[in-house]
């Protein structure tokens, strides 16, 4: 069997042991959660606070990968905005979220995953370049645009308030420390102490599976509901659109080999959770975002193939 084949089959078979077990009644669904906290505040934090400490990451800024990766991210996110005011006749703030749902990748619980089983440690690295600022851009703009488009007759906070709260709320973020504390050991040239080590791979080492499972037990509590034509839409620019135009600007920005798979590979990865919780927050297209992110999981199994293909022959 052909090693990218088997990694998307081993990555997604464990979202399905997950959404299986939920779905006969084996787990219930509340495991999903506490699973999902310890993966996303212990397990890959440490995994990160690792890579960033220890890997080489080589002397070039990898501005190509930031803007490859960032452009595809704009650019869907864009089009599935217009699409919604423009096709279903849905309101900026509702069609913003439903953009966001195209453009944000689940880094975190499918990214690591599939750039360690397809290109090693080395493409995790250059994975975690883009997640080192990911969260911090999509996250800022999403609050900023929201405020921005709040209705006038609705009470609106400062500008300095909302970037307080978004500040506050970003250092307290477990991915955001394990990044931070990484750099911090990284740069102060201490080796980390063998005792330690031990304890930051034993996490580390359990966060890749754990997550995998909780993110199947939770898309059996998001399940697919209403809304079909839209998140449809969404689903095709998520799945195709994004990592079409990463590859294009790959091209065109004649990026390294590596660099420009991984950037495909984030490009080409599944709506995540964050869309529906910004939804939620702001209480608008909560169904849209959480159907993308089901939808788009259950679809990506055969297009996360094609475009690992594709970005193989297109990159050599």
């Amino acid at each position: 069997m052909h090693a990218l084949i088997e990694t998307i089959l081993f990555v997604f078979g464990l979202v399905a042991l997950g959404y299986l077990a939920a779905l006969t009644g084996f787990l219930k669904l509340d495991v999903g959660e506490a699973l999902t906290h310890f993966a996303v505040g212990v397990g890959l934090p440490m995994l990160l606070f690792r890579t960033v400490a220890t890997a080489t990451f080589g002397g070039d800024t990898p501005w190509a990968l930031w803007i490859t990766y960032f452009s595809s991210v704009f650019i869907a996110w864009g089009v599935a905005f217009f699409t919604l005011k423009r096709a279903f006749g849905r309101d900026d703030r509702t069609a913003m979220t439903g953009g966001l749902a195209s453009g944000f990748s689940n880094l975190l619980m499918l990214g690591i995953p599939l750039s360690l089983g397809v290109y090693g440690q080395q493409g995790f690295t250059t994975l975690s370049l883009i997640i080192s600022i990911h969260l911090p851009i999509m996250m800022g703009l999403s609050i900023l645009l929201f405020e921005l488009m709040r209705p006038k007759d609705l009470h609106r906070p400062g500008m300095a308030t909302v970037l307080l709260d978004f500040g506050r709320k970003l250092l307290s973020n477990a991915i955001v420390i394990g990044i931070l504390a990484g750099l911090i050991w990284r740069f102060s040239g201490v080796p980390i102490p063998s005792f330690v080590m031990r304890f930051v791979d034993a996490f580390a080492n359990a966060a890749v599976p754990v997550a995998l499972f909780a993110m199947g037990l939770s898309l059996r509590r998001f399940g697919i509901g209403s809304h079909l034509g839209p998140v449809l839409c969404l689903v095709g620019f998520k799945l195709f659109l994004m990592p079409a135009a990463a590859l294009v600007i790959a091209l065109l920005l004649g990026m390294p080999p590596l660099s420009a798979k991984v950037a495909v590979l984030a490009a080409a990865i599944p709506s995540g959770i964050n869309p529906y919780l910004i939804a939620t927050r702001f209480g608008t297209g909560q169904a849209l975002t959480s159907n993308t992110m089901t939808m788009s999981t259950a679809f990506a199994v055969v297009t996360t193939v094609f475009w690992l293909f594709v970005a193989e022959h297109v990159f050599t």
